[in-house]
Formats: structure tokens, sequence, C-alpha cells
């Protein structure tokens, strides 16, 4: 696919990317508000990268209170075309001991009250999420953690829990017995948002912990003690993530057909739709709102 582009939210932990060449810095306002940050765009291994660190510069934005409509409209309106969360997550699984990458593949969404949709005010779409990661976008992230060495396992589901308070060890253990491999507090809406408009998905999680299935209690000093040390491995893998799809972008079409994802979303016949709400839409979906 021609002119690809990769958004990059950096999580808990990265709220910079060191290798971003000729970097320049843009503030992008969105029909849904201001993202977390100003969008930083440059190059890394030849691939054209904007980075937007998903809590705010100083982790000063916790995770229900994220605008992820703005977030994830200012990264398609800067020209992305496919979307990299870096995160941290707690595991639930012995094979994905602390510092381990998880590179799920499914997400179960038990957030509360966050605006999980561009659609509504009088124009309703209901996109298909039954696979909410681009398995290919997954695939290339898998394949730069095996080249600089970082233990990692491709697959699993992500439990998207509300936070801000780490869960009780019944609510762990439970998750563990459903079989949830990794839990985190922003992967959604953000799978839900990036298909709507159209973009790939996926997600580079960083075990940080065990969550409290096992007898430790989870804290945040151990916690950023953790991401402090996958800093690096995590601008190592962006690096090598970045050469790989410079030298062999996404293929179109996708196995999850992000790319036309609204082509039968839409519901509202077009003759209905309301001025403002169209007009807003463009911002995600200029082929079909422009």
């Amino acid at each position: 696919m021609g002119g690809m582009k990769l958004g990059i939210i950096g999580g808990s932990g990265l709220y910079g990317l060191s290798q971003l060449q000729g970097a320049h810095r843009h503030a992008q306002e969105t029909p849904w508000g201001w993202p977390s940050d100003v969008l930083l765009e440059g190059e890394i291994e030849g691939l054209p990268v904007v980075f937007l660190p998903r809590h705010g510069p100083r982790h000063a934005i916790a995770p229900h209170e994220i605008n992820y409509r703005a977030n994830v409209a200012a990264l398609k309106a800067m020209g992305c075309t496919a979307v990299v969360s870096i995160a941290a997550c707690g595991s639930f699984t012995d094979d994905l001991p602390p510092g381990a990458l998880a590179v799920p593949h499914q997400i179960v969404d038990r957030t509360q009250g966050r605006a999980g949709s561009f659609f509504g005010d009088g124009l309703v779409a209901h996109v298909s999420l039954a696979d909410p990661i681009a398995t290919e976008l997954a695939d290339a992230i898998m394949a730069a953690a095996t080249g600089i060495g970082a233990p990692a396992k491709a697959g699993g589901t992500y439990l998207a829990v509300q936070g801000l308070r780490f869960a009780t060890r019944a609510e762990s253990r439970l998750a563990k017995a459903e079989g949830m491999d990794i839990v985190g507090m922003t992967a959604m809406p953000e799978a839900a948002l990036c298909r709507e408009a159209e973009m790939a998905y996926a997600v580079a999680a960083f075990v940080t912990d065990f969550d409290s299935w096992k007898d430790e209690a989870v804290t945040s000093a151990a916690v950023l003690e953790v991401m402090a040390a996958n800093r690096t491995r995590s601008q190592m893998l962006v690096a090598a993530l970045c050469a790989r799809l410079a030298k062999t972008p996404l293929p179109i079409p996708s196995r999850e057909g992000w790319e036309q994802a609204l082509d039968h979303a839409i519901v509202t016949p077009r003759a209905a739709w309301p001025t403002q709400a169209a007009a807003h839409l463009r911002a995600i979906a200029p082929r079909l709102f422009a």
C-alpha cells in the first residue's frame, strides 16, 4: 500500500520517541475536541510516523479522562493509515511474565461511560468488530520483537477495565478463569474508534505485573519500575517495526477489511443525514462524507 503512515500512541512510560527524525509539532484540533497532546510528525527508518502520548506529556490524563475520539480523529487527520498502541499491561498467565511483550488478537471491553463511537447525533453506523485487531499489523509487531530478541507472545485476549484502581484478587482470579491473557485500561474504545476511522489497529503491550491473582499485589511503584526498564525495549521495537513496514507495507485488501469498515455499516439513509453530523464525520471518513 503506497503512502502508509503509522500513528503511534505512547502509553505508560513512553512519552516521546527519541529516534523520530525531522520531527515537527502539530496542534491538531478535531470536531471532538483536542487530543491528549500536540502530535509529533517525522520519520523512523524511512517510514512516516505520527506520535501521540496518550496520557499527555506528564501522565496527567487518566484512562477514563482520555479524549479517545479526539486522539484517533487527530491521527486520521494527519493521514495515518494504521495505529499501534504501546501500552503497559498486567498478565494472567505464567508465559507472559513482567518484561514480556503481549500482542493480543482479541479484546473484552469492561469499561463504562466512555464515548466509544464517532456516530450518533442522528447518524447511525454499526461497524463489525468481530476481529478488533489488524492481525497483519500484529504479525509485523511480532516479527519486529523477534528481530530485537524481545520475549513476545501473539494472540490471546486483552481485558479492558475502567480503572483507575487495580483489580481485587477475586476480579483478577475471575478474569484468569475466564481465559483472559492480559489486562489494561485503554484498548477500548481505541480499537473500535480506529475501525470506524478505517485505520488498522494493534496493541504492543509490555507486561509490568501479574495483576493480583498471584500472591503479590500490584503497586504503581512496581509498575513504573518495570515500565522504565521497558522503555528502551519499546523504542527498539518501534524502530524495528518501522523498518519492517517501510519495506513491506500492510497489504490491501486486509484480512479484517478495516480499510472499508464503513462500506456496509451506516444504517441511516443518506437523505436523512444531519448536516452537522455528516460534517463532523468528514474528519474520520472523508471518502464517504466529503
